[in-house]
Order: structure tokens, then sequence, then C-alpha cells
């Protein structure tokens, strides 16, 4: 084999670790054995799904042990891990100690991209990443671009640079099973988790939505958070930020070699940014003259579901399809083609007068504060696993808004100490429950509290998992006690 053999079939015979058994994790693996590597994946759980998982992945070639996390294969020459895995995991601790190189499936994808792969449109933040990077693709879409959106979303990033077909019934596979034909640009979310594991990818372009504590545990310090999203604006990628968010305009500022810095705000845009006059969302970065013309590229009520983080999402959105060179036309196009995922300020139902609204997914106090100030009266359904985040600011920002309170969940009663400091006059119902049919009390007290024109709001704050699957499940018992509540009413 000859020395130009060698670069380009640099993984054959590689001892790869992937550690993690999870969507990424199985991904990873199915590309690298298809590359000619010697992979074993390793994941601490042992029950009937894994070994499923283990069963198609053998039949690739891929090695599988189950029931132990935490010791490194021996003749691992990288690993490449899932993003849930900490850095102070035993198995990543003893990697890095033995000087074993660390990557993440998004780093492993960009290393495998071949040549005139499809650029990489990015986006990372606290809150918001998923409807950004969903609009994006719909506008690349209505363009004319064969777009899709992966990531921390839809499809392994790795399946869809490598073409690699996934499991049966899984996003991404072919049918019948034959390569994936290339993608023109992909969008690509991207967690704080991703971007730690990552050293090298160079997107065409990215956007910083905002940034807020979040994942603290994880990352070991605020620092280090904001660390890996700086990681997003690599040299020559155009970069675009929240000019209406002090860290993320300031990793845009301090950002090195980047080729351009846009801006975007939910207030009239200054020449270089993106924003809002009246009614329309306009464009003064990528026109002719930007210092004396505006693009119109969409007006308020094509942003669903309407508020106003979701206003700063559409014009991330926008400002990275631009960058690409998408005609104003097709960002309208593509807002009006968007459908939201559940769970995220999702107007279930008017019962009596009063709106009920499903935000589970508001699982952070920034979050839940962008979903309050979306209303003006709220009867607010909060409580969960706060994660030792602080939630004093966010009942001190909204307090003037609040009609009542309903508070379920294990940390419930740090969400009632803020209120009481903050928000003495506004009523508080505690709801302990955790069976089956405690969110239909909840509810229930919550339609108590609520008067014509009020909106209840599910923006929880917390995590679900003291009481529920995931926020999804927590979502869909929301959902399923208001319509019952709406039956009852009629």
């Amino acid at each position: 084999m000859d020395a130009q053999e060698v670069t380009e079939r640099p993984w054959d015979g590689l001892s790869v670790c992937v550690a993690g058994l999870g969507v990424s994790g199985r991904a990873a693996a199915r590309v690298l054995a298809a590359r000619g590597a010697r992979v074993t994946i390793v994941d601490a759980r042992d029950g009937e799904e894994q070994r499923g998982h283990a069963a198609e992945l053998e039949a690739r070639g891929v090695a599988v042990r189950l029931g132990d996390g935490e010791s490194l294969p021996a003749g691992t020459g990288l690993v490449v891990t899932s993003p849930g895995w900490r850095p102070d995991a035993p198995l990543l601790a003893a990697a890095a100690a033995a000087g074993i190189e660390i990557i993440g499936e998004v780093e492993l994808a960009w290393r495998l991209r071949p040549e005139g792969a499809a650029p990489w449109l990015a986006i990372t933040g606290t809150d918001g990443k998923t409807t950004a990077v969903r609009m994006l693709a719909c506008m690349l879409t209505a363009a004319g671009h064969r777009a899709l959106a992966v990531g921390n979303v839809g499809t392994p990033i790795v399946e869809a640079v490598a073409g690699v077909p996934g499991e049966p019934g899984e996003p991404g596979e072919s049918s019948p099973r034959e390569e994936q034909e290339p993608y023109d640009v992909l969008a690509v979310e991207l967690s704080s988790y991703q971007l730690h594991w990552s050293g090298s990818l160079a997107p065409y372009a990215a956007a910083v939505l905002n940034v807020a504590p979040d994942h603290l545990d994880w990352h070991g310090s605020m620092d280090a958070y904001v660390g890996a999203k700086a990681k997003i604006f690599a040299p020559g990628c155009v970069a675009v930020y929240n000019a209406d968010d002090d860290t993320s305009a300031a990793l845009a500022e301090r950002a090195e070699g980047v080729s351009r810095r846009i801006g975007f705000t939910l207030q009239v845009p200054r020449p270089g940014e993106l924003g809002v006059v009246e009614e329309l969302l306009v464009d003064r970065a990528f026109t002719d003259d930007p210092a004396s013309q505006a693009a119109e590229l969409a007006a308020l009520g094509d942003v669903r579901p309407f508020a106003p983080h979701n206003v700063a999402n559409a014009l991330a959105a926008a400002g990275l399809a631009r960058a690409f060179g998408v005609p104003p036309e097709a960002v309208r196009e593509g807002l009006r083609a968007f459908v939201p995922d559940p769970h995220r300020i999702q107007h279930v139902a008017d019962v009596a007068g009063v709106a009920y609204v499903n935000d589970s997914k508001a699982t952070q106090p920034h979050a839940a504060a962008a979903s309050l100030a979306a209303y003006d009266s709220v009867v607010w359904i909060a409580g969960g696993l706060l994660k030792g985040l602080d939630v004093d600011d966010l009942v001190r920002s909204c307090a003037g808004r609040l009609r009542g309170a309903v508070l379920m969940g294990r940390d419930r009663h740090r969400i009632a100490e803020a209120l009481a400091r903050h928000a003495p006059d506004v009523p508080v119902v505690d709801v302990p429950d955790t069976d089956t049919g405690a969110m239909d009390r909840v509810v229930a007290h919550a339609s108590g509290l609520a008067r014509p024109g009020d909106t209840v709001l599910l923006a929880p704050v917390g995590a679900s998992f003291d009481m529920f699957a995931n926020y999804p499940a927590r979502g869909d018992a929301f959902i399923a006690a208001v319509e019952r509540l709406s039956r009852d009413a009629r």
C-alpha cells in the first residue's frame, strides 16, 4: 500500500472505542466499521434494548461490550464519545491519561467529509437550537437546495456526511439500503457537549442564539460552558450573533479569523444586522448597500408559534440562510412551511376564555423566561429538577405577569421560596402528588386561578425526570389533562 492510499484510508485497522450505545454512538460505530476500523462499542447498560442494538451492530462487524462502561478496551487508538458522557467519566479519564485522543460524533463527521462535501451552517445556543435549525432547513429547501437538519436533531450527522444507511426504521435510512444522494448543505444543531469534543470543524457560517447558565454540572463552570459554545465561531466562518445577548455578541467580537460578523436583533437593525421594523423582519446585512437599503424577509405573522424568542430564532436562521445566498422570498416561504415541534410554546386549547399552552421543553430558567415573556397574564405551572440552577432572577423578571402559580415536582419548594421573595401577592398552589393523576390536579388548580384572557402556561423551568420519563411525556400529560378539562367544561 503506497503513501497516498494510506492517507486516503486512514481508518483501516484503527482500533476505535465508541463510548455509548445511544443514537449517535451506534451511528459512529456503523460508519467507522464501514471504513475498515476495528470498532468496540461499550455501554454500562445491559438490557433487552441494548442487546437488540448489539445484535444489529455485531452483524456489521462491530464488537459490543455491555455492562461495563468504565474500562478502556486494550489497544484503543481513538475514543469516539457520545455527547452525554462527562469528561470525568472513568473511561474517558483513562483515555486522557494514556494520551489517547477523544473526539465526539460531530468531530468524527467533520473528519469523514469527502472532497467537495456539503458546507455546514451551524447553530448553537442555550435555547432555541432545534427550532432555529429546522427553520433554517426549511429556508434552504425553499431556495431549491437539497438540505437536511442534522446534529442534535434528526439524522445523526455522521450518517448524513458519510452516506451510510441507518438502522431499519430510523431517520437517514434509504430504501432499498443504498448510499444517500449527497446533500448541497447541512443545517447543523450543535450542543455544548458536542462542541466540547470538537477541535477542527469549521462551518461555512455559524450562529450563537443566546447563552445562559446550563449544564454547569457537566462542564464544571460557566467559563467552560461558554468556552465550548465559542468553538462554533471557527476561522473563516460567517459569525452570526445575537446583538441583544451580551455573551453571544462578545463571542463573535472575540472570534479570531472569522470572515464576517452579522448581528440579529429584535430592534430596528443597524447596517450589518437583521432585525424588526414595525411588523416586518428585515435584512440590512446582505443587501448591495446596507447603509441605505433593507430587504424585507418576512412578516412577524410568518413566525410560528409567535413569541419574541421565536422571532429571534427566525432572524438567526435567516442570517445563516442569507449568508449562504438564499433569496428573501425563500426565507419567507421557509418560515411559512416550518412546522413547530411539539412541547415548545404549543397552544393546546382555549377553555372558558383561558388559553392553555404547553412549553414542557422549557427546562431551565432562560427558556422559561422567554416563554413567560410571550404572555401578559399567566398562571404558571412550574417545577421539576432544577439541576442546581437559581430561579430568583427568573421570578423577579416575570412577577408582574403572574396571575398565579401551581407548583409540582421535587424542587418546587425552591420556586415557592423565590415567589415568596419577589412576588408575595401571587397566589401559589403546592401539589406534592407524583402519581399518574397529578397533572390533572395541577391543571384543575391552574384553571381555578385563571380568568378569561389569561394563559395557563406549563413552563416547568426544571427537568422532568422526578415525575416523568422525559419532557415530551410531561407535555403529553399536560395536553391530556387539558383535553379532559375541556370535555368536562362543555
